[in-house]
């Protein structure tokens, strides 16, 4: 199964030149700090209740060929991934059905 995933900030200031390749450092840095974007394929473990992405490709270039572990539960139209980095806190991203 395919897997493709952007996550934007809703933040972001648009880049004062309006071009996409003409951004200042301070411009591209919020960029890349307010995106992340990844693609690949994904299994799932119902013993334990996680997805693993088995990422092809990410904006994060470490990702890159590597696999990523979510936790998930689903509860009414919600879907919660729970992301526990080894050394962090637990990130939660939360979806909702769409109607």
């Amino acid at each position: 199964m395919l897997i493709s995933v952007a996550v934007m900030r809703s933040d972001r200031v648009k880049y004062a030149s309006n071009a996409l390749w003409r951004g200042t450092a301070e411009e591209n840095e919020a960029t890349a700090n307010g995106t992340q974007t990844y693609f690949g394929t994904y299994s799932v473990n119902d013993a334990d209740s996680s997805i693993a992405i088995h990422v092809e490709g990410s904006s994060f270039p470490n990702w890159n060929g590597s696999d990523q572990k979510r936790f998930v539960a689903i509860t009414g139209d919600q879907l919660t991934l729970t992301i526990r980095p080894p050394n962090g806190e637990s990130v939660h991203v939360i979806w909702k059905r769409a109607k």
